[in-house]
């Protein structure tokens, strides 16, 4: 892909991030407190619904349990261990634990895609953890345990899932709209026991409650992660991953312009290292190109023996490679000083 195309991939997923940097603010000036799960449940599954009926579009094959295994992932578990972490860790706590996202990332694309972490992606990782952490730790007392362990779990489940959706691809005809409408319904369908068995029936909303839960099902949810699924599918896993501190910075930003927070020179200076760090993340040496045949341009074709049959020649060596059109195979004879040889 080239360096301009994507740039403007990365930007436009870049939307997703900082569209979740906003939740707090809603959550916090518009929400009822203390619903985690029920405003789980209202993020997840009118927006997948909402987009299985505009995409018309429904799993086959094995696509039925790798659509539940995702939204398992980034939707289902993801979202109740991460109001979990938030409600019983102090401060910034939990952003901190989910910085180390890229890094997770880093060593399941190893494990699961075959890549090697790179040194270039393993030091953008661990600066925009730290920058991320000068930004929103404060000092604490004692930290609670389950909170800990639901942060991690919640960063891992997403890392996870981030990896795969780029694994597993999306089946052929199958746009974003439809893989992320499938997530969304499945991890909504997870939540909704759940929230009802914890927090009993529904609040009651005011018009300002209503306004904030559409604003998160249909922006905040909906559309970003159609963003998000669509930059996962033409970035590294690494790449899309290393955007993820757009969203701490931005709830840092907003907590500055609109609940009047104030920022220290601290907070600033990690605000720089985590944005630069995921732009570092994004910058990649120019493109491989196209395939290249099994023989590399400068290796001599293999010499026939006397009565030998040379096959024709394949380009490339995956499910996709070309194949030049059929030829007779050419018989090579040793020819000597006379007409027919020896």
């Amino acid at each position: 892909m080239p360096a301009h195309r994507r740039a403007a991939v990365a930007a436009l997923t870049a939307l997703a991030p900082v569209s979740w940097g906003t939740t707090y603010v809603v959550t916090t000036e518009f929400l009822p407190p203390e619903r985690p799960l029920f405003t789980a449940l209202v993020r997840a599954l009118p927006a997948g619904l909402l987009l299985l009926a505009v995409a018309r579009v429904l799993p086959r094959g094995a696509w039925w349990w790798k659509a539940a295994v995702l939204g398992a992932l980034n939707i289902g578990a993801f979202f109740p261990l991460l109001f979990l972490s938030a409600y019983r860790l102090p401060g910034g706590l939990a952003a901190v634990v989910g910085s180390v996202g890229p890094l997770l990332v880093l060593g399941l694309s190893a494990l699961l895609l075959g890549r090697r972490p790179a040194l270039r992606d393993v030091l953008a990782g661990a600066a925009a953890g730290l920058g991320v952490s000068m930004v929103v730790l404060k000092a604490a007392g004692a930290l609670d345990a389950l909170g800990v362990a639901a942060a991690f779990a919640s960063t891992a489940s997403m890392s996870a899932g981030t990896v795969l959706t780029q694994k597993w691809g999306r089946p052929e005809g199958v746009g974003p709209l439809a893989l992320t409408g499938w997530q969304l319904t499945a991890g909504g369908l997870l939540i909704a026991p759940l929230a009802f068995l914890a927090e009993g029936a529904p609040p009651a909303l005011d018009a300002g409650a209503a306004g904030g839960y559409a604003y998160l099902a249909l922006v905040n949810t909906a559309v970003a992660y159609c963003l998000w699924f669509r930059g996962i599918g033409r970035l590294t896993a690494t790449q899309a991953t290393l955007l993820g501190p757009l969203s701490p910075l931005t709830a840092a930003v907003l907590g500055w312009a609109v609940l009047g927070e104030s920022l220290t020179a601290l907070q600033l200076a990690g605000m720089a290292l985590a944005f630069g760090a995921t732009v570092a993340g994004q910058l990649r040496g120019p493109s491989a190109g196209p395939a290249r045949s099994r023989l590399a341009p400068h290796d001599p074709a293999p010499a026939a023996l006397p009565g030998q049959r040379l096959p024709a020649p394949h380009i490339g060596t995956g499910p996709h490679r070309c194949r030049p059109s059929p030829v007779l195979p050419v018989e090579v004879r040793r020819e000597g000083p006379g007409r027919g040889g020896r």
